[in-house]
């Protein structure tokens, strides 16, 4: 069975940059535990677009959607305003969530088919 990879595309305005990849690294470790979760990366764009990928590689579709319902939502904040945007974080003063750091957010699935190691 193919690994799976999901890419989140946010669009992120650049006032946002800092905030978005700021409550990424205080969530570092979220992920890293789930059953069939392989790899994580946030790319950040260098030039031409507001958008970053959040790059996730999987075991197969029933591990990602069984992080999606699970742990996931409890790093949310219950699943209120979530999803694998990374833009959820802990609960601003007086119990408010903070405002997303992302304005746009799309989901890319696909099946690796192809994929190469560095020699050693």
């Amino acid at each position: 069975m193919a690994s799976v990879v999901k890419i989140n595309v946010l669009t992120v305005p650049a006032e946002q940059r800092e905030v978005l990849e700021k409550r990424f690294a205080s969530r570092a470790g979220s992920v890293e535990g789930a059953d069939g979760f392989e790899w994580f990366e946030l790319l950040r764009p260098l030039e031409g677009t507001d958008q970053y990928l959040v790059y996730t590689r999987w075991r197969d579709e029933a591990s990602f959607q069984a992080w999606m319902e699970g742990s996931m939502k409890a790093a949310h904040g219950g699943g209120q305003g979530g999803g694998p945007q990374g833009q959820g974080g802990p609960q601003g003063e007086g119990g408010e969530r903070p405002k997303p750091a992302a304005t746009g957010s799309t989901l890319w699935s696909f099946e690796v088919v192809q994929s190469a190691a560095p020699q050693a």
